[in-house]
């Protein structure tokens, strides 16, 4: 198959656009024999952006007295499926292409970005980025040099990329089958399946050259039950940096996600309204990962923090949890969702402690807010494409388990409130925040009793971390996908079940 020539590309795909539908043959025809040779390779051979050409991006970024310079590569196919009403109603296939030039000068941030990688637009692009400083170059490129990353944390093995369109509708219609199958009071099950390849290629005026290849794959069901009047929905997911084996594995078919979609509907036709009041709240494994999420990991971006909007910012070294709270953030898990060989300005990632034994000791860093507060940058500048910057996210944030089980930390509450998946929540810069619960449990005589819906817990991360009393063994992640300054990043985030000694259970009285 020859290469297709690059204006020839542009043409079809749009010099400004960055995202187009394309066809199976325009895919097929760009991704052949080379989805898994990410770096100068891919860039130089499809689009004719040498290193040579890259060298001089950055010299123009710099010609105006910044003192660094970075180039954000990024070719990637994206996919998604989706059943609905008995159907597939929609398939898609779409292309991003282009590169986000960033120039930092001091605190001062200049970027700009195109999808056409011709080197005179390259270069204008890199000037108005430059354009932050006026003093003149004093900083010089240095030689490139490209690097490995030095860990491979994604399954590639029968990688989405390489499949046919028939074997990503097989496996979104077992789970909509499973679902629909569930209970006949199930009227109405939507399947989507979201599955992409992002080859990204980073360089910087420090001479750094590291590419990557990013497999992302999420199978998503809904079940809605209707019953005597009542309407209620229940979902399932499965996903990660994984490939087509991941779904033929016992706990992540598409049948289990099916039929956990339906049981979560069917249970939710007999759930009452809660009793609202304080109380002692039992927070499950899987979905209230979300929690810590929202609630402890947004406060310890480092970006709040230099910029004095995080509660946490004056309390690092501090005393902020119970003593049995460590909290830390690791995207080296092998192929979970928010888990990188290498972050989005090319730093290796690493297992980042936040919180040890109830002190904060860290935040998370990407390269500006680790030059403000005067550290090392660790893994967590990400940001959603090239037409985006940098900024701290979390990756997989995950409350350390503890030794008690589930069952114990249950028989505990004599009466109280077990939250066991969520439907939304926010949290506010002072640390305030509201979750909804869309099925939780009443907790009696220390055992799950009615099911509830319509709850809302609400609460300070400061007191959610203080009020820590039993952490379980039984660590579980939910997948996430999360907003923050317009952009959207998959982040999971994992906890045992884990008990909350007093907090406030929101619902009809």
């Amino acid at each position: 198959m020859k290469p297709i020539e690059r204006r020839k590309f542009l043409q079809l795909a749009g010099a400004g656009a960055g995202a187009v539908v394309l066809s199976s043959l325009f895919y097929d025809q760009l991704f052949a024999g080379m989805i898994l040779k990410p770096g100068e390779e891919l860039f130089a051979s499809r689009f004719g952006v040498t290193k040579e050409i890259m060298k001089k991006v950055l010299d123009a970024a710099l010609s105006k007295g910044g003192d660094f310079a970075e180039l954000f590569f990024e070719y990637a196919l994206n996919n998604n499926v989706v059943m609905e009403d008995d159907i597939i109603r929609e398939s898609t296939e779409a292309i991003t292409l282009g590169v986000g030039i960033r120039v930092l000068n001091g605190k001062k941030t200049g970027y700009a970005y195109t999808s056409d990688l011709t080197p005179e637009t390259m270069q204008r692009a890199a000037l108005t980025a430059a354009a932050i400083a006026s003093t003149g170059a004093k900083v010089r490129v240095a030689a490139i040099k490209p690097v490995q990353p030095a860990r491979q944390v994604y399954l590639m093995t029968s990688p989405f990329a390489d499949a046919p369109l028939g074997d990503r509708i097989t496996l979104v219609k077992e789970a909509y089958a499973a679902a629909k199958a569930h209970d006949p009071r199930i009227t109405k099950v939507v399947v989507n399946l979201g599955d992409s390849l992002q080859c990204v290629t980073i360089v910087n005026s420090d001479g750094l050259m590291v590419s990557d290849a990013r497999p992302q794959a999420r199978l998503r069901a809904s079940a809605t039950a209707e019953e005597k009047g009542k309407r209620v929905t229940g979902s399932s997911n499965k996903g990660g940096r994984v490939g087509m084996t991941f779904y033929r594995t016992a706990g992540t078919t598409p049948k289990e996600i099916g039929e956990a979609a339906g049981k979560e509907a069917v249970i939710l036709l007999s759930a009452a309204d809660p009793a609202p009041g304080e109380m002692p709240v039992v927070l499950g494994r899987f979905n209230s990962g979300v929690m810590v999420h929202e609630a402890v990991g947004h406060p310890l971006e480092a970006d709040g923090n230099w910029q004095k909007t995080s509660i946490m910012w004056d309390k690092l070294g501090q005393m902020v949890a119970d003593p049995s709270v460590t909290i830390y953030d690791d995207a080296t898990i092998p192929q979970y969702r928010g888990s990188l060989n290498v972050d989005d300005e090319g730093t290796p990632t690493q297992k980042v402690m936040l919180i040890d034994k109830g002190r904060l000791v860290s935040y998370l860093h990407d390269r500006l807010s680790a030059r403000i507060l005067k550290t090392a940058p660790n893994g967590h500048g990400r940001r959603q494409s090239f037409s985006n910057l940098p900024i701290p996210r979390m990756n997989n944030t995950v409350l350390a388990p503890g030794s008690a089980s589930a069952e114990d930390i249950i028989k505990s509450v004599k009466k109280g409130f077990y939250a066991e998946s969520y439907a939304g929540g926010m949290v506010e810069n002072t640390g305030k925040f509201t979750f909804s619960v869309n099925l939780g449990y009443a907790i009696e005589d220390g055992r799950l009793a009615q099911p509830v819906k319509n709850a809302t817990l609400i609460g300070t991360n400061v007191q959610i971390l203080k009020e820590v009393e039993m952490i379980g063994n039984d660590l579980a992640f939910f997948l996430g996908s999360c907003g923050k300054d317009g952009q959207t990043a998959p982040v999971p985030a994992g906890t045992p079940t884990f008990k909350i000694r007093q907090m406030t259970v929101g619902g009809r009285s």
